[in-house]
């Protein structure tokens, strides 16, 4: 090498170079070889020997090796041996000139430290990969955790690589670092935020990957697809994309409906509205129509059986409708109803079945269908729900009930056809 660098000095001084600048065109020279160096030995170790190695351990059978291939592992370990390289020279080339040197020196330290740098991080990218496919971290904020250990890791680069070019102990940076604690936890607010929330969703099981939660505060209304350091995101029903700082998930309520997933059955809970007007005592005549429904025989012989003999003791006048107990056609059909839901396929009879009354308004008397399909899927759900509305709409007529709602147009419209046929 001095042999070498001996020769060029020399033809450029027989080359009639000024001698003031002989020294600038060396250190320049020598600058370019070792940048052109590494750039031949980086693009001759990734063209051959990463191509072997990547071809090598995509045919093993293992796994852990392909995913270390995908997250370019390899590809980084391409940077290593040009820093070497540049390492070793720099001294030897750099030997006349003290000033250059340290320089060079430090340049080369930075180059093989960053180039660690990159083969850790795409190492820590796979060994996350590895573990998410895992059942055990199925569904785990590994994300992260591995994202805290990312920024923790850069902080230590930074001081290092800043202790290198200044030339100053670690220690000495970690020390002014802490008397800036108010400000790093300023800057880091959100981080460390995530972190701890992040670690109360794991540790407590409030959100998971896949979960369908809702959060009207942030109008998300879908599925989780990511739960990061600083964000969660869901992904909505029109496919839009919402990401909710973690901490919300702690600090703000939100509906997760993961319990119902894992039921198995989903609830149905709505109401068909009757007018009033309609509702009415059940006289002999409806009464033998009613026993013709044979969602409701056994029940009509039973409960006039129970009302007769009530009526007995008591010595009521039944010729009067209003007298004693009677059955009313909103009672049967609330009977009727209730046997459709238990009779029905789709409806699980290990859970909740129930028609009830709720308080009536202005809109009539709400009867209210509460019970769980036997399925969590959103189009089942919905098909089934809707089968089992259409029947009801349908069947409210056959009980002399009418449903209420508000007038249509349609409806004024015949209100004054009858008014003009008078």
């Amino acid at each position: 090498m001095t042999s070498i660098h001996e020769r060029f000095q020399s033809f450029l001084t027989d080359s009639g170079i000024a001698s003031e600048w002989i020294p600038i065109i060396l250190v320049l020279t020598g600058i370019l070889a070792l940048a052109l160096a590494a750039i031949i030995t980086y693009l001759i170790t990734k063209r051959f020997l990463l191509q072997i190695l990547n071809a090598f351990f995509r045919k093993t059978s293992f796994k852990w090796d392909d995913v270390l291939a995908d997250r370019r592992t390899f590809d980084n370990l391409a940077h290593i041996i040009p820093a070497l390289i540049v390492r070793a020279a720099t001294p030897a080339l750099f030997a006349d000139y003290e000033q250059v040197q340290p320089i060079m020196i430090k340049i080369a330290d930075v180059y093989i430290l960053i180039a660690g740098a990159l083969i850790i991080i795409s190492f820590l990218k796979a060994v996350e990969y590895i573990l998410s496919q895992s059942p055990v971290f199925l569904n785990k904020p590994l994300a992260s955790y591995f994202q805290l250990v990312r920024i923790v890791f850069y902080i230590a680069m930074f001081i290092i690589i800043l202790s290198i070019i200044i030339g100053k102990s670690p220690m000495y940076f970690l020390t002014a670092f802490g008397a800036m604690t108010a400000i790093i936890l300023l800057i880091f607010k959100d981080t460390i935020l995530g972190l701890v929330a992040s670690v109360q969703i794991s540790a407590n099981d409030v959100v998971r990957v896949g979960d369908w939660v809702e959060m009207p505060k942030f109008n998300a209304d879908g599925d989780v697809i990511a739960i990061n350091l600083n964000t969660v995101k869901v992904r909505n029903w029109d496919k839009t994309i919402t990401a909710i700082p973690t901490f919300y998930f702690i600090t703000d309520s939100f509906k997760n409906w993961r319990g119902m997933q894992e039921s198995g059955g989903r609830r149905i809970k709505r109401s068909v509205l009757i007018n009033v007007r309609t509702i009415k005592f059940v006289d002999p005549e409806t009464r033998e129509r009613f026993k013709k429904y044979e969602l409701i025989t056994e029940y009509v012989s039973e409960r006039q059986r129970e009302i007769e003999e009530y009526n007995s003791v008591l010595g009521t006048d039944t010729s009067q409708l209003i007298n004693g107990r009677r059955m009313t056609n909103i009672g049967v059909f609330r009977k009727y109803v209730e046997n459709y839901l238990i009779k029905h396929k789709d409806i699980r009879q290990d859970m909740t079945v129930m028609v009830r009354q709720l308080p009536s308004d202005d809109r009539g008397l709400p009867i209210e269908i509460y019970c769980f399909t036997n399925t969590t899927s959103w189009l089942d759900y919905e098909s089934i729900q809707s089968d089992i509305f259409d029947h009801l709409f349908a069947a409210a007529a056959w009980f002399d009930l009418e449903l209420f709602q508000q007038p249509a147009g349609s409806d004024i419209s015949l209100l004054r056809e009858r008014f003009a046929e008078r």
